[in-house]
């Protein structure tokens, strides 16, 4: 399997204000990809033109749940998250309404 850019779109509170008002959108994206590829991908999924790409490496983070056999402790993985900001007038829509 060749090696996929966007993984997957980055919907919470904080992402839906920024497309709303700003015109960015978030992705996590693979740790290899630069900003270049990035730009490529969402341009020939999503038919939009990107002004902008910003890159952000996330770390990881520990968790943990109290459960009835006592704490259990894991890890969130790190990932890269990349901010994708579109020309005016052009937006992305992930649920197809």
């Amino acid at each position: 399997m060749k090696n996929q850019i966007l993984i997957k779109p980055i919907i919470s509170e904080k992402s839906e204000r920024l497309s709303g008002k700003l015109g960015q959108y978030s992705f996590v994206v693979d740790k290899k990809a630069n900003k270049l590829q990035i730009r490529e991908a969402v341009e020939k999924q999503y038919g939009v033109t990107v002004n902008r790409v910003n890159t952000a490496i996330m770390p990881s983070k520990a968790k943990s749940r109290n459960t009835r056999s006592g704490l259990q402790k894991g890890r969130i993985s790190a990932y890269k998250k990349a901010i994708v900001t579109l020309n005016a007038g052009e937006e992305l829509d992930f649920f197809g309404e």
